[in-house]
């Protein structure tokens, strides 16, 4: 907002937030809750836009209980950018992105590569790579995914 009263000065105003408004938000119910207040959306409407309960979203937004993993699509539409601050260079970080992305845990993921649940998890904590057929296999389809 524009502040102009007969003077040669212009000031800038930013409009106060609400309170409660989470400047720097750290938890994802904290982003869920910042996008809601600058959207002006109700917990009402946020929460049929990301499809759960209202009481669900408030437990989120208010720190009670977290969003679980088959959530995170709909919850990363809503917000319009990725919330997690975890690394995505390596190959570990980019199938937990992958997977945070697309709500899969690590079981259904593996079914989706036709590899054990186990080797998954050493994956994504960058214990172990596939070798190099398994690896273009595995890129193939996190990139498939990142460019559609």
């Amino acid at each position: 907002m524009v502040l102009s009263i007969m003077s040669k000065h212009v000031v800038t105003v930013q409009k106060p937030h609400y309170q409660g408004y989470p400047e720097k938000p750290k938890t994802l119910g904290e982003h869920i809750k910042k996008r809601r207040m600058d959207l002006n959306l109700s917990q009402a409407a946020a929460a049929r836009a990301i499809q759960v309960s209202e009481d669900c979203l408030c437990y989120w937004e208010n720190g009670r209980n977290e969003p679980r993993l088959y959530q995170y699509p709909a919850i990363i539409a809503f917000l319009g950018y990725y919330p997690f601050h975890h690394e995505t260079e390596t190959f570990g970080g980019k199938i937990r992105r992958y997977k945070y992305e697309h709500g899969l845990s690590n079981e259904k993921f593996a079914k989706l590569l036709k590899v054990d649940e186990g080797t998954v998890a050493n994956w994504e904590r960058n214990k172990r790579v596939p070798l190099a057929q398994g690896m273009k296999k595995v890129l193939f389809v996190i990139e498939k995914a990142t460019v559609i």
